[in-house]
């Protein structure tokens, strides 16, 4: 019988108990959310039991990380689901604390990167990813992991955590896993509820306009027309584009062609939801 995980709500108890597991020589795992979580979390959840011993997934809706115009307070929350979800996934603790428990004293200490913070998403999203560092830093600091997995997905995120990590020295492995997609090629995601049906449909435009960017990439030939060519489609099937983009995999600065693996990305509007995609492509080509 699958066990349901524990709920822990405060840094003290959460410390505790990790301390205890540590001390019986346990490996720690963490999988940050927000919760409202779709089978692309469980799967999260899954490698990092794969990799260690004792996993704790954080449920937290971070207010530092929505823009003033943003749906921090329509963002669903469904502990108890959530809960139920993860159930069977090697799941050990579920941490959701309380806005104060996390930021006892407000907001008075901030983490940016802003080579990465102020591009992409970032130029979108002003502050966003300074939330998301912030944050992360925070329940790196908590659950001390000895590794965390996050969605390749979240591409622009995944390079601002990996970067933070390694620029303050910390002691966590930081593992990418592949995008869990719904049957039609649609990246899972939780915004994913805002769309209607015949959006839904529509949305799975985006997955197959990167996989014809990334034709042309590995092939390099007629990049800049398939680009073209795809950003008019999108556009033409209701989309509202922020960036359809060919970036550098490793350091997303855009001298993409002279790299060995590029990053196709995409963040587009339809209806009420923000989609975000990408696909890496490792090309023919040697860097110069």
């Amino acid at each position: 019988m699958s066990t349901k995980p524990q709920i822990i709500t405060t840094v003290a108890e959460l410390r505790d108990q990790l301390d205890q597991a540590r001390a019986r020589g346990q490996r720690i795992g963490c999988v940050p959310t927000m919760g409202n979580l779709h089978q692309g979390h469980l799967d999260l959840v899954t490698r990092a039991a794969e990799l260690t011993d004792r996993v704790v997934v954080s449920i937290f809706v971070n207010p530092m990380q929505f823009g003033p115009n943003e749906d921090y307070d329509a963002y669903p929350r469904t502990l108890s689901a959530d809960t139920e979800a993860l159930t069977g996934t090697g799941c050990s603790v579920v941490f959701a604390p309380t806005v104060r428990e996390v930021y006892p004293k407000g907001v008075n200490t901030e983490i940016d990167i802003p080579s990465l913070s102020t591009i992409l998403c970032g130029q979108h999203r002003p502050g966003h990813f300074k939330g998301v560092a912030t944050v992360v830093n925070k329940l790196l600091n908590i659950v001390r992991p000895d590794v965390a997995v996050f969605g390749n997905k979240d591409y622009q995120q995944l390079q601002v955590i990996n970067t933070m990590v390694a620029d303050l020295l910390m002691p966590v492995e930081i593992v990418g896993h592949d995008t869990t997609r719904e049957p039609s090629g649609l990246a899972m995601s939780s915004r994913n509820a805002y769309l209607s049906e015949s959006e839904r449909h529509t949305a799975a435009l985006l997955y197959q306009g990167l996989t014809e960017i990334a034709s042309a990439l590995r092939t390099d030939t007629g990049v800049a027309a398939s680009v073209r060519a795809v950003e008019a489609r999108l556009k033409g099937a209701g989309f509202a584009l922020d960036y359809l983009e060919i970036r550098n995999a490793d350091d997303l600065t855009q001298s993409s062609l002279n790299a060995t693996r590029a990053v196709v990305l995409v963040a587009a509007r339809l209806g009420r939801a923000r989609l975000i995609d990408n696909l890496v492509v490792t090309l023919k080509k040697s860097p110069d």
